[in-house]
């Protein structure tokens, strides 16, 4: 089966050089795989004679207009209808793509989307979910920022598609899922939190193990972590300020004499596993959960590796059938009354 992605080649801070060459490298890896490149056919074709690649895993959807990083995503969506983002949206919804990618700007991405493509039936509102590194292998992370505010019912539908994500994709037999909180005890939270708790519970059974905190995320024994966009936002993002400070110390220490220059030296080796372990280039690719079609955000500043590493999260959605599995899980819950 061949699988049809939509790349949206003008979005984002080193488009449409990333995009492409992120899709070189996906085609190497999946030769199954074919790609769409939306935007202004002469810049694109300049860049596609930069990469080695078989021509035969490339098209072009020519858009005129290009959504600019930092415009208002309601002006986008109103004025520029033949955006390189909004086509290939628009190639999802037709079914001519099973799935899209961006670089370009978050809040456009998310009201076209949502707009285009509408939710998934029993899904309220799409989350914006992500792959963290623990010191186990990976956990993923919803929401992270889609809803600033969340009512109890929209944590429990964020719990349930990552759920599936993680048994689906993750191949995670029996994966737990924790919701994060003040405190690991049942008491602890707003009333909001509480009563997700209680939704959550009766969705998935013993594979909820309730509340869990900060320093749960990165230990590796919570497959799941769900959370309102705020929260989770700003857990993410003072995360990536830590490791970018470690970073920091060590290259100031490293740096301070003779002796530390020859330690860095001996400590090579081990320095850059610790470097590809942390590099968030090999987790890129948040994902659009909930939407009634596969609609990955790539980072802005993403290079051709990280963007690369998209298109495989893309991919990984379509080939597993995510979003068939929280539709009929979904409505089989909704039937039997198990999110009221």
């Amino acid at each position: 089966m061949d699988i049809r992605i939509a790349l949206d080649a003008m979005g984002g801070d080193h488009a449409p050089g990333s995009v492409i060459e992120g899709a070189a490298r996906a085609a190497l890896d999946f030769p199954d795989t074919r790609f769409v490149l939306v935007g202004q056919e002469a810049v694109i074709l300049e860049e596609l004679e930069k990469v080695k690649s078989s021509r035969d895993h490339f098209e072009i959807q020519v858009a005129s207009e290009v959504v600019g990083m930092g415009e208002e995503p309601a002006q986008a969506l109103r004025f520029k209808k033949n955006s390189s983002m909004r086509v290939c949206i628009d190639l999802v919804k037709s079914g001519a793509v099973d799935a899209m990618v961006s670089a370009g700007n978050t809040g456009a991405l998310m009201a076209t989307s949502r707009f285009v493509l509408r939710m998934l039936p029993g899904i309220d509102r799409p989350a914006i979910a992500t792959l963290v590194p623990t010191q186990t292998g990976k956990t993923m992370m919803l929401d992270l920022g889609a809803n600033v505010e969340c009512g109890a019912k929209n944590l429990c539908q964020f719990a349930i598609m990552g759920e599936i994500y993680a048994t689906q994709v993750l191949h995670r037999q029996n994966p737990k899922v924790g919701l994060l909180n003040v405190g690991s005890e049942e008491v602890k939270g707003t009333g909001v939190v509480k009563e997700a708790a209680e939704l959550i519970r009766r969705a998935l059974g013993d594979h909820f193990v309730g509340n869990v905190e900060g320093t749960d995320i990165y230990e590796g024994h919570i497959d799941v972590i769900v959370c309102d966009g705020f929260v989770g936002n700003i857990s993410l993002k003072s995360s990536e300020g830590v490791v970018r400070m470690i970073s920091h110390f060590l290259k100031e220490s490293m740096r301070h004499s003779l002796w530390s220059r020859i330690g860095f030296l001996l400590a090579r080796p081990a320095l850059n596993r610790f470097k590809q372990r942390l590099d968030p280039r090999t987790l890129n690719g948040a994902m659009l959960l909930g939407l009634d079609g596969v609609v990955v955000k790539s980072h802005g500043s993403a290079d051709g590796y990280a963007f690369g590493q998209a298109i495989r999260v893309a991919r990984d959605l379509t080939i597993n059938k995510v979003n068939q599995t929280i539709k009929t899980h979904v409505g089989l819950l909704n039937n039997g009354k198990g999110m009221e």
